[in-house]
């Protein structure tokens, strides 16, 4: 059997830094700077939906969720692993990642979780096509934390 696919050198800069950014985004709870890199019609799944089918339920449903009660959300880059389809139109990011999530009584928690987040080449640019982040096991998934957002 072959290796994996991993994704050329400058792919794997290119998500690299997109991850970067987006985790940018969910800190400053900037929805609106955030949308773009998503097609309108994504699929996610997530901890407060099973199946969400536009970005804009999405957004309603998990980002509503989880950007404001959380901080310190970042992806664990070392850890990334990005695989490519042979022609290029497709690509696979694997990431694992961290938040901080706050108790009732406003403690800080750690929130690791794992992302799996499929894209498609829109030359020259990829746009997240399907989302799945998810909490790691015995992980509270309720946080208390109440930041407003930046840009719905």
């Amino acid at each position: 059997m072959q290796p994996l696919p991993a994704a050329a050198d400058t792919d794997q800069d290119y998500f690299r830094h997109w991850l970067e950014t987006f985790a940018g985004y969910v800190r400053d709870v900037d929805y609106r700077s955030a949308r773009p890199l998503f097609h309108p019609d994504v699929i996610a799944f997530g901890t407060h939906r099973d199946v969400i089918a536009s970005l804009e339920q999405w957004v309603n449903s998990q980002w509503d969720n989880v950007w404001p009660r959380t901080t310190d959300f970042e992806f664990d880059l070392p850890s990334t692993r990005i695989l490519s389809s042979d022609d290029n139109t497709m690509a696979t990011v694997i990431a694992p990642w961290n938040s901080t999530g706050y108790d009732q009584n406003n403690k800080p928690f750690e929130r690791p979780g794992r992302a799996t987040l499929v894209f498609h080449k829109h030359a020259p640019l990829w746009v997240c096509v399907h989302s799945h982040m998810s909490l790691n096991r015995g992980i509270a998934q309720q946080s208390f934390a109440n930041r407003p957002v930046k840009n719905r």
